[in-house]
């Protein structure tokens, strides 16, 4: 049993550190949970800090942790290792945490873990790190997979790779989607101090919030997220009619554009749904996706933000989906690595492994080919992902493109720069950040934002048209 001493702060950022190491849950997720809800305002904020730089820091902290190690490749239970991490973060990155209480509650935990006969290591190892200077401009690169920094340097150059590098360590934007007209005021009087989106006019970035609200979080890079609040009942959606949502995110199902019958492949949580509804008031939409938990919980979201009268959802196979369609406009967002999340999902750093883009694009090339065959003469599908790996992206499009069954010439790549600039003389896109965008987020008809040079997370689309 955890003892009383320890803060609840670093109990409960423990607690989410050990459950994400054990795969039984992501980080964004558990920071969201009752447990962290019923912390103090305080409370939940340093937890938040210690869960995320503790994962965004893991593999520098490890490294410098090791350094005072009889054997530096000496294998330690998980617990201690944890309890060394969190420890280490406090000493190295934050200058308010008392240095007794960094390491007494660190040495406390490992003695009620599965560690704790690595307790007395755990002291020793915390003291000598306590004795080395905070921040000493640790290099952003270390903090992920040599073999994953490889890549990026390879596929974006290397100051593209270093300022991705840079974001994927600090906190993310966090951006709303105004779904009805008076969302922003209901999210004024919520205490909500709003700025205007860096290039779409239904977006707004959230600059403040005011002691009344607990805080806001985004979960799964998109989706109707609930705003937590003091009386527990405020939530994003019935409150406002706004969900938290990437602007990337929220380009990519802009991009799409209008039509009567459309299918989204993969579409919980949510997030880019509410926006083809929020396009397509009269359109008839088909949700799909695999998860039936996942899928339940976006109908409720999708409910409270927008009541939507003409959409079905269904929990199946995007990959096999038959007996439906022809649709004139599809999105396939389909499941990825993430690579373009790591600001708010530092964990997949750590989970990610060279061989799973493989698996993954598989997959993807599925789902893909699936959905060109639903798609109506005429109509339009779009692809994307929020990796930032080729083998996910166009490596994915030109294999369905080049495949004996995609060869006849029935499928067309239409370049998203021309429905960007549509977008923008729609009015769509507007804002600071919108000739950046057209000048370096376009390439060969895809769409890429990079973290780090465009304000958003990083995404690929590429649209489809069938002849």
């Amino acid at each position: 049993m955890i003892p009383a001493s320890i803060a609840p702060a670093r109990r409960a950022a423990f607690d989410i550190l050990r459950k994400v190491g054990r795969d039984r849950g992501n980080s964004d997720t558990l920071l969201h949970s009752i447990q962290v809800n019923l912390l103090s305002q305080t409370d939940r904020n340093l937890c938040t800090t210690l869960v995320l730089g503790t994962l965004r820091w893991q593999r520098v902290l490890d490294a410098e942790c090791r350094r005072f190690l009889a054997r530096p490749d000496q294998s330690l239970p998980e617990d201690a290792l944890l309890a060394l991490r969190v420890g280490a973060y406090q000493l190295l990155f934050l200058d308010r945490i008392p240095v007794h209480a960094a390491i007494f509650e660190a040495v406390e935990w490992c003695k009620h873990s599965e560690g704790a006969r690595q307790a007395g290591l755990v002291n020793a190892v915390l003291r000598k790190v306590a004795a080395l200077p905070k921040k000493r401009g640790f290099a952003v690169e270390l903090a992920y997979p040599e073999w994953m920094v490889a890549r990026w340097r390879k596929f974006y150059g290397a100051e593209a790779c270093r300022r991705i590098c840079e974001q994927g360590q600090t906190e993310p934007e966090t951006a709303v989607r105004l779904l009805r007209a008076d969302a922003e005021n209901k999210l004024h009087w919520q205490g909500m101090a709003l700025q205007p989106g860096f290039f779409l006019a239904k977006a707004r970035r959230i600059a403040d919030v005011e002691e009344k609200t607990a805080r806001v979080g985004q979960a799964e890079n998109d989706g109707t997220i609930e705003l937590e609040a003091e009386n527990r009942s405020a939530s994003l959606e019935h409150v406002a009619h706004a969900q938290l949502q990437d602007e990337g995110s929220q380009l990519v199902a802009e991009l799409l554009g209008k039509g009567m019958r459309i299918l989204d492949c993969c579409a919980a949580p949510g997030g880019k749904t509410a926006v083809l509804l929020q396009n397509n008031p009269e359109a008839q939409l088909l949700a799909c996706d695999l998860h039936p938990t996942r899928l339940a919980t976006m109908r409720r979201r999708l409910a409270g933000a927008m009541a939507p009268a003409h959409v079905e959802t269904r929990v199946t196979d995007a990959a096999k989906l038959t007996g439906v369609g022809p649709f004139d406009r599809i999105l396939c967002d389909v499941p990825c690595t993430g690579t373009g999340t790591l600001a708010r999902n530092p964990e997949i750093r750590h989970r990610l492994q060279p061989g799973e883009l493989t698996r993954q694009a598989e997959r993807q090339r599925e789902i893909l080919s699936a959905g060109l065959r639903l798609l109506a003469p005429g109509g339009r599908l779009l692809y994307s992902t929020c990796s930032l790996e080729p083998e996910e992206n166009e490596a994915v499009v030109e294999a369905c493109f080049k495949s004996a069954e995609n060869s006849t010439g029935r499928w067309k790549l239409l370049d998203l720069r021309e429905e960007f600039d549509r977008l923008e003389r729609e009015g769509i896109v507007q804002g600071d950040a919108v000739e950046e965008l057209r000048a370096n987020g376009f390439r060969d008809g895809y769409l890429r934002t990079l973290p780090g040079l465009h304000p958003c997370d990083g995404f690929f689309a590429a649209l489809i048209e069938r002849r």
